[in-house]
């Protein structure tokens, strides 16, 4: 039994990611909830609104009810996973201006220094965290990477899945118009 998890900051991909996923035909769990916006047009593809960090930290969450299907899990909530199960987890990752930026036209309000070096801190303690755990196994994915070269990204995920992709379809989720909060260099 393996339990599949996309996780990383708010506004680093994660939900490109779980459409990619589902695209691909890869079991993905998800409910309608949370419905498309402005911000995510194509859909969050979470559980209960991303609200299920409480229901892990209480124990309350049936993570059997999601073997072998993908389900998101922001970067907070990966201490509190089970130490007991298995996981296979996508991790992503963001030039972080632009998840700030993201951020900011999401709230509509600035997003203070503070608020930015906390950020910045779960990001390096989740990765960190990642490779110290021993029941998981994870790759990194970087949304920037994903959107200049796709193909590569999407067969390197393949690989990670052992093959279970169908990457043509997975292709077709990425949409580059939806890139909206670039910084440039």
């Amino acid at each position: 039994m393996m339990n599949y998890i996309v996780s990383g900051l708010e506004r680093s991909g994660t939900s490109m990611m779980m459409r990619i996923l589902y695209m691909g035909g890869f079991p993905v769990a998800f409910d309608k909830s949370r419905k498309p916006d402005i911000n995510n047009p194509r859909g969050y593809f979470e559980l209960e609104e991303g609200k299920i960090i409480r229901k892990i930290i209480e124990g309350k969450f049936d993570f059997d009810k999601y073997n072998d299907k993908f389900i998101k899990i922001t970067a907070y909530g990966l201490k509190f996973l089970p130490k007991n199960r298995k996981y296979k987890i996508i991790y992503m990752t963001r030039n972080m201006e632009e998840i700030f930026k993201s951020m900011e036209k999401m709230s509509g309000k600035k997003i203070s220094k503070e608020e930015r070096k906390a950020l910045i801190k779960l990001n390096d303690f989740s990765i960190h965290l990642l490779e110290k755990m021993k029941n998981v196994e994870f790759i990194i994915v970087n949304y920037n990477n994903v959107i200049k070269n796709p193909k590569k990204e999407i067969e390197r995920i393949n690989k990670f899945l052992d093959n279970r992709l169908n990457t043509k379809n997975a292709m077709k989720a990425i949409e580059k118009r939806l890139y909206r909060n670039r910084v440039e260099r």
